[in-house]
């Protein structure tokens, strides 16, 4: 029971991970879209439309996450942590072009 209890508390930590990531992408796109849209800047507005569509599968994925066991969960984990790197990229593309201009 008490390595059953283990593995719960391990998968709620990394579980706890991906939400604060997503939450602080959550955070930064709503910069980038205000930035975006008081420029009008149509090639930014996009930019973060997409981001915002990633950012709910991503979230959607972490929900299924959380209700996934053994091989399924690892497999889960590790997709969803390749997706976050992938979204984490353009992302911060994004934020730097926002803050250069």
């Amino acid at each position: 029971m008490a390595h059953c209890t283990e593995v719960n508390m391990a998968n709620q930590a990394i579980h706890d991970k991906f939400e604060a990531q997503i939450k602080v992408a959550e955070a930064n796109l709503d910069m980038l879209k205000a930035q975006a849209e008081s420029a009008k800047a149509d090639a930014e507005i996009k930019v973060v439309a997409e981001l915002l569509a990633r950012k709910r599968a991503l979230q959607l994925e972490l929900k299924a996450l959380k209700k996934l066991g053994g091989d399924r969960w690892e497999r889960a984990k590790a997709n969803l942590e390749a997706h976050v790197a992938h979204f984490q990229k353009p992302l911060k593309d994004a934020e730097s072009k926002a803050n250069a201009g």
